[in-house]
């Protein structure tokens, strides 16, 4: 009988059986990369409060910054008018003055004796006029001078009034800071150092109205990040102007939060260069994070940022930076809560 020698099979170790299954999964997904879906920003009621007071304060914070800019552009120009009023005061005193010491040397005539000197009806009707017009000088004299010291006091009652007006706005900036410092403190943001580059490049300021406060805008641009929405045109010239020096991937607009972003106010700068990464960045991208926070509160000014947002610090407008957490947990375990993986930028 002829025996038949079956082949035996060959098992693979399990550990083999993991390394294909692995070099499978990597051949179809590839390398563990940056997602595109916005980041989950708010991790816990208080910190949606916390925000929610944060947009509030920092919002009227920069209302009242452009009120008291405006007041005391009024005032530089009232001071202005001053001086030009004081000016002619002093001009037409002088000239008063100097009409009044003539006349006392020389002894000037009635109006009677003028016209009994005369010698023809020529003459007669000659110095009429002539007496008219010396009296038409003498009331343009007086009517300005009278009118510079009524410009005068007008004008130093309204410098007044501005002074009195930057007080107020002063009043409410400090009230909007220790407002702003309470919600902070509520998640632990208690002052910090953090990201301040005088060296960050200068952006293009933003329009202003010619007294120096902020035009009211809507969300009526086309937003040009993936996010495919609106944005304000102040929010779009923040942006472009972040993107001359800062190219990873950014999105501005988000249907359904709360806050900034379905309004066309806010903008999440990706640390990584393709998408929102579910871990914080490196050191390499995070110094990209670095340095673009430190151009967003540099040119806070400029651009209207009402607040930034990133790795574990928040920036607000008057307040400076503040430690940030939205989990309470250790900095960077919510990469998307605490912004270790993007920065976010708020504008007004």
């Amino acid at each position: 009988m002829t025996l038949t020698v079956r082949p035996r099979r060959r098992f693979r170790s399990v550990p083999a059986l993991l390394v294909s299954a692995l070099a499978a999964a990597v051949l179809v997904t590839g390398m563990p990369s940056a997602a595109l879906a916005e980041p989950n920003e708010v991790g816990s009621s208080k910190v949606a409060q916390m925000r929610k007071t944060l947009d509030s304060a920092a919002a009227q914070y920069l209302e009242a910054e452009g009120l008291l800019e405006a007041s005391k552009t009024q005032q530089r120009e009232l001071n202005q008018k001053l001086a030009a009023a004081e000016n002619r005061y002093a001009r037409s005193r002088a000239s008063i003055l100097k009409y009044a010491a003539e006349a006392y040397k020389s002894g000037r005539l009635g109006v009677v004796g003028v016209m009994l000197n005369a010698t023809s009806p020529d003459e007669f009707m000659s110095r009429t006029a002539a007496l008219e017009r010396m009296a038409a000088r003498d009331e343009a004299r007086i009517s300005e001078f009278v009118a510079a010291r009524t410009e005068i006091d007008q004008t130093k009652g309204a410098i007044d009034a501005q002074v009195k007006e930057q007080s107020k706005q002063l009043a409410e900036m400090t009230k909007l800071r220790k407002a702003t410092e309470r919600a902070l403190s509520a998640v632990g943001g208690y002052a910090v150092n953090g990201w301040v580059d005088p060296y960050a490049p200068t952006a293009v300021a933003a329009k202003r109205n010619r007294d120096g406060s902020w035009p009211k805008e809507s969300c009526s641009e086309n937003d040009p990040t993936p996010a495919n929405g609106c944005v304000t045109p102040r929010t779009l010239h923040a942006l472009r102007q972040a993107q001359r020096w800062f190219g990873h991937y950014v999105s501005c607009y988000r249907p359904g939060d709360m806050y900034e972003h379905p309004k066309g106010r806010a903008c999440d700068f990706s640390s990584e260069p393709n998408g929102f990464a579910n871990f914080s960045s490196g050191p390499t991208n995070k110094l990209y994070g670095d340095k673009l926070a430190s151009f967003f509160v540099k040119n806070a000014s400029r651009l209207g940022v009402m607040y930034v947002i990133w790795w574990c610090k928040v920036w607000v407008a008057g307040s400076g930076w503040k430690q940030y957490s939205a989990t309470g947990s250790k900095c960077g375990d919510s990469p998307a809560g605490d912004h270790t993986n993007h920065v976010h930028v708020s504008i007004l």
